[in-house]
């Protein structure tokens, strides 16, 4: 049942349908939005300036984090990005619930993570009439946990409530609809675990191309 006395921020959290055109959201939204374009009128090597709307934005940043750029953040205060990931071009973050991402994840270009899903029959997702005769669109959010050192490829889109594990490799192009485990590559529409990482991806960086130095030793290239 529709709560009516519950603030709009309490339901997201709770995974209950709420209205994403409640003043206080709106606010929220647009207050993010405008500072979308501002990163995304900045320069390249303006550092400081990103760095600076990126924590305006964002609930949590770590540090070392790099986005290229265009960035399109939701709510961006529901998003927290761990210590030197970085992002390729047209970063696409619909964080209507909570997403989290570790710390060293690298995404490739139109990556996109969404929270919110809207119900499945025509009439629900129409404007619905409350007792106070109030007309309200209704939707509710699932939220995206990312764990660390993973690796997006190209146009990747994680849809919500999925969790992915530490050590991922997720294949271009895939549209990631359940859960994914750690230290696996996993690719597809939907996307599946296609194998583990193991001793030979330690061994040889591509195919038959061997390292030629240790990754966690000194002597790096």
């Amino acid at each position: 049942m529709f709560e009516h006395c519950v603030p709009e921020e309490e339901k997201i959290q709770a995974g209950i349908l709420f209205c994403p055109a409640d003043p206080e959201l709106v606010a929220i939204k647009r207050k993010t939005h405008n500072l979308d374009v501002d990163y995304n009128m900045t320069h390249e090597d303006e550092f400081e300036k990103r760095d600076a709307i990126l924590r305006e934005i964002l609930g949590e940043m770590g540090e070392g984090v790099r986005i290229q750029g265009p960035i399109a953040f939701h709510y961006g205060k529901h998003t927290k990005i761990g210590a030197n990931t970085f992002a390729n071009f047209n970063f696409t973050v619909q964080d209507d619930a909570e997403v989290t991402i570790g710390a060293n994840c690298n995404f490739g270009p139109n990556v996109t993570i969404v929270t919110p899903v809207h119900p499945m029959v025509a009439s629900e997702r129409r404007a619905i009439r409350t007792a106070q005769g109030e007309e309200k669109l209704l939707c509710y959010a699932k939220p995206v946990h990312i764990g660390k050192d993973c690796w997006f490829g190209v146009s990747v889109t994680v849809c919500p409530g999925v969790t992915i594990g530490d050590n991922c490799v997720i294949g271009a192009g895939s549209v990631v609809t359940k859960d994914i485990p750690a230290n696996v590559v996993a690719v597809g529409n939907p996307c599946r675990v296609l194998r583990e990482i193991g001793q030979r991806d330690r061994e040889y960086y591509y195919k038959d191309k061997p390292l030629d130095f240790d990754p966690e030793g000194e002597n790096l290239p």
